[in-house]
């Protein structure tokens, strides 16, 4: 059999605990340790996980496999798990039951798979333990934690809505550096100078690099069938308004990616933006701003840079 090659392709990694709801689960861990855990899950192998926060994205973006080729497909998304084989197959049998194109997975008893994220050409990995996501940042890897529960999800909406903040999710920290040291008039000040100079890039600039070879297999379906609706849109929420806003359209400019939409709050509480825009994902790397938006949009924390350091 030929090697399967993903160099080519969007790949997510995702935990069983980002992508289903494992609350029981972890509740008969935590409360009667492993092996009570393991007896649960063989009990109820054959009894399907709920959805988790992350299952409306995971399943939407897997839908846009139907802009390639049958067997090559444009999305791959690979299980990364601390259970073990066994307990694991609960996970896979729920992952059928849901009519997910999955097949390929990670089973690490009780360690965490994100050291193979390059090997396997990964731009993202969601995961609910908080502990292995900022490990993974730590380690410069794509990484974010899913906050909250799942959300009520319209399965006849085609479309696939994500969404970023820009400093320490797209670019670095830099910018967020001069306001925690200097204040907000600086930081205006700092980003108007630089504003022709671009930001240097954060943790999701390739995977949202990679959404957009997506958005452009959609570009040239609708090309050759005018009748095509795009599903992807993208878009960036930051608390940068102007001048500030300027370095940052820039810097999307000058790496060779771009977003559908851009809201530069200035501070507007960004929960009431998400609540109109309903993303299927929003990114952010400040648990203050998710604290408003994951009531109602499922959110991630990117642990990045010096103010998740403290």
């Amino acid at each position: 059999m030929p090697a399967y090659d993903l160099a080519n392709r969007l790949v997510v990694g995702v935990a069983s605990s980002a992508l289903f709801d494992l609350r029981e689960s972890d509740a008969v861990f935590r409360q009667q340790g492993e092996e009570a855990y393991r007896a649960y899950q063989e009990e109820n192998r054959d009894d399907t996980l709920r959805p988790g926060v992350a299952f409306a994205f995971i399943r939407r973006l897997l839908s846009l496999n139907d802009l390639g080729e049958p067997g090559d497909p444009l999305v791959e998304v690979i299980i990364l798990s601390r259970n073990d084989p066994d307990t694991g197959l609960r996970v896979m049998r729920s992952i059928q039951a849901h009519h997910l194109p999955i097949s390929r997975a990670v089973f690490m008893q009780g360690r965490s798979p994100y050291k193979f994220m390059p090997a396997l050409n990964m731009s993202l990995f969601l995961s609910a333990n908080g502990d292995d996501v900022r490990e993974a940042v730590a380690a410069g890897l794509p990484a974010g934690h899913v906050l909250g529960a799942a959300y009520p999800d319209d399965a006849a909406d085609r479309e696939l809505r994500i969404a970023f903040d820009f400093d320490g999710v797209l670019a670095t920290d830099a910018a967020e550096q001069v306001y925690q040291a200097e204040g907000l008039e600086e930081f205006r000040a700092h980003e108007a100078r630089n504003a022709a100079t671009p930001h240097d890039a954060g943790p999701l600039r390739d995977f949202l690099a990679g959404v957009n070879r997506i958005q452009n297999r959609e570009e040239e379906r609708r090309r050759t069938h005018p009748e095509y609706e795009m599903r992807v849109h993208v878009s960036i929420v930051t608390a940068r308004n102007a001048p500030a806003h300027e370095r940052a359209v820039n810097s999307l400019k000058q790496w060779g990616v771009r977003v559908n939409d851009a809201f530069f709050l200035g501070g507007i509480d960004k929960g009431a933006v998400m609540k109109v825009l309903d993303p299927h994902i929003f990114f952010d790397d400040q648990v203050t701003h998710l604290e408003s938006t994951a009531r109602t949009t499922p959110s991630v924390h990117v642990p990045f840079g010096e103010i998740n350091a403290r």
